[in-house]
């Protein structure tokens, strides 16, 4: 490695405070922040806030939130005049008897 092209590697204190109570983790980072905390062990650390964490994630939560595809889809189709595969299949396709024409002579 090149020397002193890299950024300060040091202690930060990253937070979520999206859930209750605030998900709070000591790690290192290159990140800086004005804002302090003072962590469990009486020091004090750069406080870097997020929005989503282990801790709020859908995924690591088991809580997934499901999108309604079909009803995007629906109005898909309705926006482009277009007919469902289900409208398709129900609609019979045969055409109606003609009319037989009777003479009176």
């Amino acid at each position: 490695m090149k020397p002193d092209i890299h950024p300060d590697y040091q202690d930060v204190v990253f937070m979520d405070s999206s859930v209750n109570p605030p998900y709070k983790i000591l790690t290192r980072s290159t990140r800086t922040s004005e804002e302090k905390i003072e962590w469990e062990d009486g020091s004090s650390y750069p406080l870097i806030r997020v929005e989503i964490s282990s801790a709020s994630h859908p995924f690591y939560t088991g809580k997934m939130k499901l999108v309604d595809t079909a009803g995007m889809i629906d109005k898909y189709r309705q926006r482009y005049g277009l007919k469902n595969e289900e409208e398709e299949e129900e609609t019979p396709t045969e055409e109606a008897p003609a009319e037989v024409a009777t003479s009176d002579s």
